[in-house]
């Protein structure tokens, strides 16, 4: 078995002899299993243990096993302890997710404290298969269907070359000590009534079961790879990033795409959509512009001829007071001030983020908010005022650029359309001795 172990990490080129791997024990026979393989190739490794606090007793035995196992082989012990269920209540999780949340945390915080190359936890052949199962029951695309990968980032799974046979074996056959989790054989939880209850009867269907899918994963991991190579490349036809991270989808181009569906499943579920989102924006994109779809983390809007996708920021605040110069850097993005005599200014850039400011016509305080529904300015260069709203119009500002403006005003007067159109009546003139310089980046 220590071969068939040895050769399964270098071909999947996991790590390498002199890597520094974390490995994470539960006490079981799994992870047990893992470290004696690792300790019989001589593999350098520390051993981490969570202590969930979900069995009373038993869960401070198999902190203490794992504990005593580390001292017997020599290595070193990270040990730590959660209140999970006040943690899963807290956040509105399952146990189970809490869980995982708490521990993978927790590993990623020892090894980077503690210089190690990887994370490693004791996953085999079974737990894919127990894995492809509660991914098909759920519907998660063709991403669920490759089971558990034996690398994702900093985490690897050195025992997928086995199954829960081989493993069996290996421990009998060493006589290794484990403890057992009464809680496995439970049939309240998803993975264990799957593990116990539906297995078994496709095992007597296909007695090579677990191999069988094992074998699928890795061909549907593959063809995951091909899809998204080709949904990557086609993404460039329709997607733009701009400099502040807003994403605009061409229509146009996307309506190109088929199937239209894969391609805006592919697109969004980075950001939170789910396949039900995807439907209601497809049946949107040849409706009337202003749909708004929301994810966890990001907003998605259907302007005239683009999907704008954007971050909902949690800063939510609308309003600014500042008091004097020195209060711009309160503001929840880089607003530049300087003054600056008129006659050390040289050259005046026609740039639209930059205000040129005749300074002795502005007294503090000042305010910077959001622009509101009938605000009017005076754009600079005409004679009469016009409502916000319809300058946006003409300048054909989108649903997002229209959420996003500011406005720099003092009392009831606005100065600045912020990074777009000053107010003529604050423009420069051959009078003006002081310019208050501001840009925005």
């Amino acid at each position: 078995m220590i071969k068939k172990f040895e050769k399964y990490y270098n071909e999947e080129r996991l790590f390498s002899k002199t890597d520094k791997i974390l490995l994470a024990v539960s006490g079981g026979r799994d992870s047990v299993a893992m470290v004696y393989l690792f300790y019989q190739a001589k593999l350098n490794f520390g051993i981490a243990h969570c202590n969930f606090k979900l069995r009373g007793k038993e869960s401070d035995k198999d902190e203490q096993y794992v504990c005593d196992l580390a001292k017997e082989l020599k290595v070193p012990f990270y040990t730590t302890s959660f209140d999970t269920k006040t943690y899963a209540k807290k956040n509105k999780q399952s146990t189970q997710m809490a869980a995982r949340e708490l521990r993978y945390t927790w590993f990623a915080e020892i090894k980077e404290k503690n210089n190690y190359n990887y994370i490693a936890t004791a996953h085999h052949k079974n737990d894919v298969a127990e894995t492809l199962l509660i991914n098909l029951t759920k519907g998660t695309g063709l991403s669920g269907l490759h089971g558990i990968k034996s690398k994702a980032g900093d985490v690897i799974r050195p025992l997928l070359c086995f199954n829960r046979t081989e493993i069996d074996a290996f421990i009998e056959g060493n006589k290794l000590p484990f403890r057992e989790d009464q809680s496995n054989a439970e049939t309240k939880y998803v993975r264990n009534k799957i593990r116990h209850k539906v297995i078994p009867e496709l095992e007597k269907i296909n007695p090579s079961f677990i191999e069988t899918i094992f074998n699928e994963t890795q061909h549907f991991n593959e063809l995951e790879q091909l899809l998204e190579a080709k949904i990557n490349e086609d993404k460039k036809l329709c997607w733009k990033v701009l400099k502040d991270g807003t994403i605009e989808i061409k229509i146009d181009k996307l309506l190109n795409l088929k199937p239209l569906r894969t391609y805006l499943y592919y697109f969004l579920k980075p950001y939170g959509f789910d396949d039900e989102d995807v439907v209601d924006v497809m049946n949107s994109l040849n409706k009337q512009s202003g749909k708004q779809f929301y994810s966890s983390t990001h907003q998605l809007i259907k302007d005239r001829a683009t999907l704008i996708l954007t971050e909902i920021k949690t800063n939510d605040k609308q309003e600014f007071i500042l008091e004097k110069m020195d209060d711009f850097n309160i503001l929840p993005f880089v607003l530049n001030v300087q003054l600056v005599p008129k006659e050390q200014l040289k050259t005046i850039k026609k740039n639209k983020k930059i205000a040129y400011l005749n300074a002795e016509k502005i007294t503090f305080p000042l305010v910077v908010r959001k622009w509101k529904k009938g605000d009017k300015f005076k754009p600079f260069g005409m004679k009469g005022t016009k409502k916000i709203s319809d300058f946006f119009i003409d300048e054909k500002f989108s649903l997002v650029e229209k959420e996003n403006t500011w406005i720099l005003a003092a009392t009831n007067k606005i100065i600045w359309l912020i990074g777009h159109r000053i107010d003529d009546d604050f423009k420069i003139s051959e009078k003006t001795k002081t310019i208050l310089q501001l840009s925005v980046q």
